[in-house]
């Protein structure tokens, strides 16, 4: 095991979220702030404990209404701020940002939020925006351009063809979404999603259809952490961060510049991540696997060693329980149980923390995985967004 100063050393202590809609008629601003409060609130703090502050943004919401962290400390007048920062989309990195500014030493405490804002882009009123426009034309790439989803789709052909992977493989990663999102008050999608609908449903493009991409909302997560220490003094039990990766490869930069799907970003994570973490696979208790993409949660589950290169079809078969709809590894480990970003909402990663968070520390309600002591949170995808991390309640590590 590498040595991992920073094991275990910082705890989230507060969780917030405003749930998510598809259409919620309010501001992004507004959305971040409450669930910013929320998180302080819940963690029994006060504005003044505040001293760190890091924003998190959905792919393009920032680009129309950015709540940076300066603008944060101004809404909830913050009275003495020594670290802000504005971090990446995707949930792990500005976590690990506010460890190691925590870590570091030059803050305390650190409120860190992740907001998605998909309104603007819906409605009729921007329509003629110049501004919007502007932002549209990076979303509107010609079908010719190996960018974004259109770079997943053909990625998504590959790994299907390389792996020997139908449809309804996929398929079962949206159905295990939705089901797990039925009872979940804060997802966005609850109505049951079967087999059927799935391979009914539109294909955007070969071989993704409108099941297989996570689900455009408007809502808002936040989450403060401090050092374990201290967090053992809040009144909520902590949360520890026990292993936090990125990974990177050199072709990362462009999509199309990938030479293949048999080392990427995924690759770097797990082998980090399990040479930094004192706990494995066959302690996971809660699996949330990415799923922007379907195609990306089953690349995932190969990469972290659920099962092998081109196995992830009979991994599948093996953990699938039909009459429930949704997959259990070994029969007790469930996968994105809050909904995922398919249906609860694409929030980048941020659902599954808050989700993690809950369950470790056995306020999930009725949706509370007995007994749950370690979760893996495998999140981004090929390119360069992959990171992962491994959150552990506190029993067992005093």
């Amino acid at each position: 095991m590498t040595h991992n100063d920073i094991q275990d050393v910082v705890a989230i202590a507060g969780v917030g979220s405003t749930g998510y809609t598809r259409r919620t008629g309010r501001t992004a601003r507004a959305l971040a702030a409450e669930a910013a409060v929320a998180a302080i609130t819940d963690a029994g703090l006060a504005r003044e404990d505040i001293d760190g502050v890091i924003s998190s943004a959905g792919m393009g919401s920032w680009l129309l209404c950015p709540p940076g962290a300066a603008e944060m400390v101004a809404m909830l007048r913050l009275p003495g701020v020594t670290w802000f920062a504005d971090g990446a989309p995707v949930m792990v990195s500005p976590i690990i940002d506010a460890m190691n500014a925590i870590h570091s030493g030059v803050c305390d405490t650190v409120l860190v939020y992740h907001y998605n804002y998909r309104s603007p882009f819906n409605s009729r009123a921007l329509a003629e925006d110049p501004f919007r426009r502007s932002v549209r034309a990076y979303d509107d790439l010609p079908p010719e351009s190996p960018r974004n989803a259109a770079a997943y789709a053909a990625w998504a052909g590959r790994f299907l063809q390389e792996n020997h992977v139908e449809r309804t493989q996929l398929g079962r990663i949206a159905v295990n979404s939705r089901t797990n999102a039925a009872d979940n008050p804060l997802a966005a999608m609850r109505t049951p999603l079967t087999m059927e609908q799935y391979l009914d449903a539109r294909l955007v493009r070969e071989p993704l259809g409108m099941f297989d991409m996570d689900l455009p909302v408007d809502g808002a997560e936040a989450f403060v952490l401090t050092r374990v220490d201290r967090a053992r003094d809040l009144p909520r039990p902590p949360v520890l961060v026990h292993a936090a990766v990125q990974g990177l490869v050199e072709t990362a930069g462009d999509e199309e510049q990938l030479p293949s799907l048999a080392r990427h970003g995924q690759d770097v994570v797990t082998e980090q991540l399990w040479k930094r973490s004192a706990r494995g696979l066959a302690d996971v208790d809660l699996a949330y696997v990415y799923d922007g993409f379907t195609v990306i949660t089953l690349s995932w589950f190969q990469k972290l060693g659920w099962c092998g290169p081109g196995e992830v079809s009979g991994f599948l078969d093996r953990h699938w329980v039909p009459d429930q709809g949704r997959l259990l590894i070994d029969g007790r480990v469930p996968v994105n149980r809050q909904g995922g970003m398919l249906s609860e909402g694409g929030s980048q990663g941020a659902g599954f923390v808050r989700d993690a968070v809950h369950q470790l520390r056995g306020t999930a309600g009725s949706r509370q995985v007995a007994g749950a002591r370690t979760a893996l949170c495998a999140i981004g995808g090929f390119f360069y967004n992959s990171q992962a991390m491994v959150l552990v309640n506190d029993e067992g590590t005093r």
